[in-house]
């Protein structure tokens, strides 16, 4: 009998949510792809393993039992292959990582060539995934580990199955177009040159351009205004960070930036210092088992190292 560890992550991320809705939304599937991996799970097993009770799922004493079983069969398969890796005089291995734009476009690059000068035979393959959705991702076992960016007024989600590593806090300034206001607009003294640093509440006046509400990044910038208090007029919104920042230039709009943001664009806007603390961490999220892995303590050695300011 065969038990794919997509189809035992499946069931037990279920087991934790309740619902195929609930559990494909945090394993970033469709609940259709959910019952699909559990009616697999079925068929191999021959065992009905769960029932629907209205809205939700319920788990059969089989299912249970499975779903036990399938949390030491996972971790058991995560520990052997870091004991294999740990036997081996050289570190060699292929792993899979997350990356999201800002951070395949400013961290990837020098990242991989520390890696390949320090430990040759490890290979990183990586896929552009949504920076929200970087845990879930590892939590689905599509990727061994994922950057992703935590804020203290969004946090990611925490289990005991996967950890969020910190790289890099970073603290935000504003964006502002570079040079002076155009006539006629009502741009506050600190956001324009000389440049000093500006209270947040001092923005309020301006057009925003930030993500959508319901992003990790949305939800955390709209909160630290409101706790300004004032709620940014959001003219465009926009998620990638390099359009943001062409926008900003082009007069359209202000919007928060980091060190790792300015990598990406810096020609035609000005960095503002903020008087307010508001911060983000550049984290990597990884299973806690595979965290024992040399290839994996390797590569987020070398990431750390190019998050150094």
């Amino acid at each position: 009998m065969e038990l794919p560890g997509v189809q035992l992550r499946t069931l037990l991320e279920l087991t934790r949510s309740g619902t195929m809705t609930a559990a494909a939304a945090a394993l970033g599937y469709t609940p259709g792809a959910v019952s699909q991996q559990i009616a697999a799970l079925e068929r191999a097993t021959g065992t009905e393993l769960v029932r629907r009770t209205g809205r939700r799922v319920e788990l059969t004493d089989a299912g249970h039992t499975l779903a036990r079983h399938a949390e030491r069969i996972l971790a058991a398969q995560a520990e052997a292959v870091a004991a294999l890796e740990r036997g081996r005089a050289e570190v060699v291995a292929r792993l899979r990582l997350g990356v999201f734009g800002t951070a395949a476009a400013a961290l990837l690059p020098p990242a991989l060539d520390r890696l390949r000068a320090r430990h040759p035979g490890v290979r990183v393959v990586s896929r552009e995934v949504d920076v929200d959705q970087a845990y879930a991702e590892v939590c689905a076992g599509r990727v061994d580990l994922a950057l992703g960016l935590d804020y203290p007024d969004a946090p990611l989600a925490r289990d005991g199955d996967v950890d969020v590593v910190r790289l890099r806090t970073e603290r935000f300034a504003l964006a502002v177009p570079a040079g002076p206001a155009p006539p006629g607009e009502r741009v506050p003294q600190a956001a324009r040159p000389p440049y000093a640093p500006l209270r947040l509440a001092d923005a309020a006046g301006l057009d925003w351009i930030l993500p959508a509400a319901g992003s990790y990044y949305g939800r955390a910038m709209r909160a630290v205004c409101r706790r300004a208090g004032f709620e940014p007029r959001v003219v465009h919104e926009v998620t990638d960070t390099a359009t943001s920042l062409a926008m900003v230039a082009a007069g359209l709009g202000v919007t928060p930036l980091t060190e790792l943001m300015l990598r990406l664009r810096s020609e035609g806007i000005a960095s503002v210092p903020l008087r307010d603390r508001v911060e983000r961490q550049v984290v990597v999220a990884v299973g806690a088992a595979s965290r024992r892995r040399p290839s994996v303590a390797a590569l987020i050695g070398a990431l750390r190292d190019g998050t150094a300011p």
